[in-house]
Formats: C-alpha cells, sequence, structure tokens
C-alpha cells in the first residue's frame, strides 16, 4: 500500500481503520528494515519503516498521548516535542557552560533504541494510561514483525527508529532519568537519546556519571564505554547536536563553538558532486543549486564563531574558481591570480550566498 493509492481511497481508508480500531481487531503489520548512514562514521543506523496503514494510527495515537505526557516531562528535555528543537537545548547548554558548568559528562546510550525493555516502557506508560485498548495498541507496534531482504523475525525487545510513535516512547523511558537528575541537583540537557551532564567540578562531574551509569544498569541500558567520557573545558571540548563547544582562549568569549567536523565533512560531501571542475552547467545554474544547501546550514549554525563563516565561504569560491580555470583549459586548483580574474566580488554579483555576509548581517541585526 502506497501513500497514493491511500490517499485515492482516503476516506473508505480512514473508515476502515476507525471500525477494525474501534471493534478491537486492529493489528500492526510488518515493518521494513533499512539502513541508512550515519553522517561521518562506517556505522550504519537500522531503521523500521511502518505501513501506511500503521502510520496513520500511530501518528494519531501520538496526538492522543503527547498532552498527557507533555505534564510529565521534564523542561531538560528538548527532543521531538512540541514547541521544542535542538536550539533550544543547545542555548541551555551553553547558558550552563558560560555560568561556570565547565565539567561535562559527554554520554553516549549504546544503542539505545534497540534495547528499551518493553515491559519497563509499558509501565511507565501505564502510570497515565488505563485504557487496556491504547495499551494493546502500544504493545502491539512494539512486537511487529520486523522484515529485511530475505529474512525476517519477531524482536523481544526495543522501539523501531522511523515509526511515528517511537521518539514519544523513547522520550517516555528516559523521564524518569531527567527527573531523578532534577532530584539530584544535576544539570542534564537531553535531546531525544543525545545527552550531556553539565558540572562545575571534576568531583561532581564523576558523581554525577555514577549516578548516571547506575540508573542506566536498573533499565537495562547501556553507556557506550569508547564515547562516553568526561571533559574538562579548559583542556579539550566536546560534542552536541552537530556544534563543538570549547573553552576560548585569550581574546575570544569564554565558550566558543562552531560545527562540528562531521558537520563541516557532511556539508563539503553535500556541495563537492554540485562543483565538479567538469560539468555542463553555467555558473549560475551551479550557483542557483548550491545556495539553498549553503542557507539551510547557515541557519543552523549561525551561532557559530564567526570564524567559521570564511572559511567555508573560501572553500567554496575555491571549488568554482577550479571549474572556472578548466573551462579555460588550465589544470590545478584555483589560486595565485585566480584570485583576481574570479574575486569574491565576482561571485557576489552571480547571486553566490555568502555565510560570512549572514553572519555579519545577523549580528547586526541582533544589536539592533
Amino acid at each position: 500500500m502506497t501513500v497514493e493509492r491511500f490517499e485515492a481511497n482516503l476516506d473508505e481508508e480512514v473508515d476502515r481503520l476507525h471500525e477494525s480500531l474501534k471493534e478491537g481487531t486492529y493489528r500492526g503489520q510488518g515493518i521494513r528494515r533499512k539502513y541508512i548512514g550515519k553522517p561521518g562514521s562506517r556505522e550504519k543506523r537500522p531503521l523500521g519503516i511502518p505501513t501506511v496503514r500503521d502510520r496513520v494510527v500511530q501518528t494519531a495515537l501520538r496526538f492522543v498521548l503527547e498532552p498527557i505526557f507533555e505534564n510529565r516531562f521534564a523542561e531538560n528535555s528538548h527532543g521531538f516535542r512540541p514547541r521544542r528543537g535542538c536550539k533550544d537545548a543547545l542555548r541551555q547548554v551553553m547558558k550552563k557552560l558560560t555560568s561556570g558548568h565547565y565539567y561535562v559528562v559527554d554520554a553516549d546510550i549504546r544503542s539505545y533504541f534497540d534495547r528499551i525493555s518493553w515491559s519497563r516502557l509499558l509501565d511507565e506508560v501505564k502510570k497515565e494510561v488505563a485504557d487496556g485498548r491504547v495499551l494493546e495498541l502500544i504493545e502491539g507496534f512494539l512486537k511487529q514483525e520486523i522484515f529485511e531482504t530475505l529474512r525476517h523475525w519477531t524482536p523481544d525487545k526495543g522501539c523501531p527508529q522511523g515509526a511515528g510513535i517511537s521518539p514519544l516512547l523513547a522520550n517516555i523511558y528516559l523521564n524518569p532519568l531527567d527527573h531523578l537528575m532534577q532530584q539530584e541537583g544535576i544539570e542534564l540537557v537531553r535531546y531525544a537519546d543525545d545527552l550531556v551532564l553539565l558540572c562545575r567540578s571534576a568531583q561532581e562531574a564523576r558523581h554525577a556519571l555514577h549516578v548516571l551509569e547506575e540508573w542506566m544498569g536498573k533499565v537495562e541500558l547501556e553507556l557506550h564505554p569508547e564515547k562516553t567520557r568526561i571533559v574538562d573545558l579548559h583542556v579539550e571540548g566536546f560534542d552536541f547536536l552537530g556544534y563543538h563547544f570549547q573553552a576560548g582562549k585569550p581574546g575570544l568569549p569564554r565558550i566558543v563553538k562552531w560545527p562540528r567536523e562531521k558537520s563541516m565533512k557532511k556539508l563539503r560531501a553535500n556541495l563537492k558532486p554540485l562543483t565538479k571542475r567538469a560539468n555542463g552547467h553555467s555558473l549560475e545554474t551551479i550557483i542557483k543549486r548550491i545556495n539553498p544547501k549553503l542557507r539551510g546550514w547557515f541557519e543552523y549554525y549561525k551561532h557559530s564563531h564567526r570564524y567559521t563563516f570564511g572559511s567555508v565561504d573560501g572553500w567554496v569560491r575555491g571549488r568554482l574558481r577550479s571549474m572556472l580555470r578548466k573551462r579555460r583549459g588550465l589544470r590545478g586548483r584555483g589560486r595565485g591570480a585566480d584570485h583576481q580574474r574570479w574575486s569574491n566580488a565576482y561571485f557576489h554579483e552571480r547571486g553566490l550566498f555568502s555565510l560570512a555576509a549572514a553572519h555579519a548581517s545577523a549580528i547586526q541585526s541582533s544589536r539592533r
């Protein structure tokens, strides 16, 4: 069943779902397993893609459950919640760092979605939901059969990434951790399963890590031993939600942030196919194609240190100069006289989006 086919018979399909849910005969169908690459890594992320009918039911179920659990969720949780997002989590992290929380527990939960205990998750849901039909629906979605190429199986734990109900269930499972940290006086900032603990001393950070490890063991989760660490910002930095945070050197703000290396690599990987030296498109066409990517990237990373943007602009113009050199029958990368032949103003006149100029404009607007 495709989305288009479902929409073509929308009223009939919705009525059928309504009746089966009302009569208690609805059963979730199988989930298709698909793997996608993790940016900057050789690892693959497993996705569980439900059928169209299941997606419709899960979305309706989420609309009913979300307002109930929003009243229980803590303020330090920002992922997959109404009117909250990555930037809220980043602002909270920056606020704590600038107030002196220079010791950070950079935590990584190993294979979080695959390790969620069904019984513990349902126990958390039951604290707010008593309707047996709703509980049966959730349990049915958790126990759906998974189909992967030529094999299929039924899991005994976990919550499929890609399912419409999964982000809410994942937040419900970690909600007790949020409240535990509040009770312990530990500053936690969480976006789904990405979390950091912000402390004022190394001793406080070690205690926070101990509390976190102890809780993880109780709920059948595990911290990744190689990716979980205590960071002293006086010595090194850490990554969170695409940004790298580090203490500033003399002459810089107390805390500086810029895109993490994986984010830079992903941007370059997206732009390289569009700026190859050998291509048949005009410069204007290429600029029109890369500008939306540059604008989108800037919108998320515009709070980085200003040095970030000039270097990205220079890399993009370098790619374009190398392409123009080749069209003149010259070899190698754009350099030397090419900077006068095709100056920064040359690309500006042709509409190339400049991150440095956009950042300067944003700074002026915020000051006003």
